[in-house]
């Protein structure tokens, strides 16, 4: 209660009779004054901005659930501990809808709800331009500046040419994990001819450019017999693909295709009895494992920071806890870097003692997290120059769940991935061209 409060209360305590509509306000100050003192502390709001209906509507959701998840844990413990008292984290949505533009239209109603961190990635064209419109923001209204987080955005550029003060990616982009696909397949001296796939955009386009580029440098003795990009979606039969990559002798697929565009072609291939590998960035994702079924079992390989057969004791705790909260198979995606993310800007904030998105920025450049809440078995740093999140990276291959060192499956599919090789954060990261303009 204020000393103003105070003291009229005490004058109009003492003195009643002179004035009883006076004295009842007081008293309703005063009962005010004294639930405020008690009121539950302001929380700090994250916005997620992602497609949470349409087409792509189950991928939000199993973020969503990632990100509730990491805030649920944050809480857990008290909250994010500030000078003022310790607050809260509370996760808002915002349906993009899948479009870049309702993203955009979203991102502007999150900040004019007072939201200081917006969380998006399942759309590299959709982080480009939240980047472009955080900075126009930030620059247009220093009060109200707020800070980008990403989970899953890959396209080298973020963190290159595009990159910004403002933004922070969480996931390894694009050229770290084929670099890391890249290991694996350079070791293997059976291979000696290769089949570049990939969906005709800007990212399909770029993995298998970039794939034809590392093979030049660390097997030139490998031919690449066949270069395919394909309308993304719209192929429903990749029987012809398969039979021309029989044809050509292959003996390894490289492709970043995902969603139906890598089923369907795994399939493909064993129908048309082709016996090649498939080195895939997402092969062991949301729903993909289910779909391929046996036809990728020993064939499919994928690129993480973490899965859930990584098989230390701490591993096992955190992923069992996921499943205790998630029980439901269909509910079962869990990602270390998500939980990374929210664990990083609460110990930013906690630095930075605010929640002032210049401050909170420079708190978080070059911050090491151990793993601490994770069990301590995936940490990493955020690199200053950039603002890419250096952590270890894992391939591993597809096997029916049960098997040696595949003690889970996938979404209750069966099957589960067992690693073929750890990379520790040190050996995953590339150099960047990024030039950054600070505030």
């Amino acid at each position: 209660m204020s000393l103003e409060l105070g003291a009229a209360f005490s004058f109009f305590k003492m003195r009643p009779q002179r004035s009883p509509l006076l004295f009842r306000l007081a008293s309703v100050l005063l009962g005010l004054a004294a639930s405020g003192a008690h009121a539950a502390p302001e929380p700090i709001k994250l916005a997620l901005i992602e497609g949470l209906s349409g087409s792509f509507g189950n991928a939000g959701e199993a973020v969503h659930r990632n990100l509730v998840w990491a805030v649920e844990r944050v809480n857990a413990r008290g909250g994010v501990k500030l000078p003022g008292g310790a607050r809260p984290l509370q996760l808002l949505r915002f349906d993009s809808k899948g479009t870049t533009e309702e993203a955009l239209s979203m991102f502007r109603a999150a900040v004019d709800q007072g939201v200081g961190f917006v969380l998006q990635g399942n759309s590299s064209a959709t982080a480009a331009a939240l980047i472009d419109g955080l900075n126009k923001h930030n620059q247009r209204e220093p009060q109200r500046r707020a800070l980008f987080l990403n989970y899953s955005a890959v396209d080298p550029v973020l963190t290159n040419e595009k990159c910004s003060f403002w933004h922070f990616r969480f996931d390894a982009h694009a050229d770290m994990r084929l670099a890391a696909l890249m290991d694996v397949l350079a070791a293997d001296n059976s291979v000696k001819k290769v089949y570049l796939i990939g969906q005709d955009y800007s990212f399909g386009q770029h993995v298998v450019r970039k794939s034809r580029e590392l093979l030049a440098q660390r097997r030139p003795d490998i031919e690449v017999v066949g270069e395919e990009l394909h309308a993304m979606g719209r192929v429903k039969d990749f029987l012809p693909y398969a039979a021309k990559m029989k044809a050509a002798g292959t003996q390894a697929v490289i492709t970043g295709n995902w969603g139906n565009d890598l089923t369907l072609l795994i399939r493909a291939a064993r129908e048309a009895g082709l016996e090649a590998k498939f080195y895939t960035f997402y092969g062991n994702a949301l729903g993909a494992p289910a779909a391929i079924g046996e036809a990728g079992v020993g064939k499919v390989l994928a690129v993480a920071e973490w899965h859930p057969n990584v098989g230390t004791a701490a591993s096992d705790a955190f992923y069992a806890a996921f499943r205790q909260r998630f029980p439901q198979p269909a509910d079962d995606y869990l990602h270390a870097r998500m939980q990374a993310l929210v664990e990083v800007l609460a110990q930013s904030i906690e630095k930075a003692g605010s929640t002032e998105a210049t401050q909170v920025a420079r708190a978080m450049e070059g911050l090491r997290y151990d793993g601490r809440h994770l069990g301590g078995f995936h940490g990493g740093q955020v690199r200053a120059e950039d603002h890419q999140f250096i952590q270890p990276l894992y391939v591993s291959q597809m096997q029916r769940a049960g098997g040696g060192g595949v003690r889970f499956d996938n979404e209750g599919s069966g099957y589960g991935f067992k690693t073929v090789r750890y990379l520790p954060a040190e050996a995953t990261a590339l150099p960047s061209s990024c030039k950054m303009a600070r505030p």
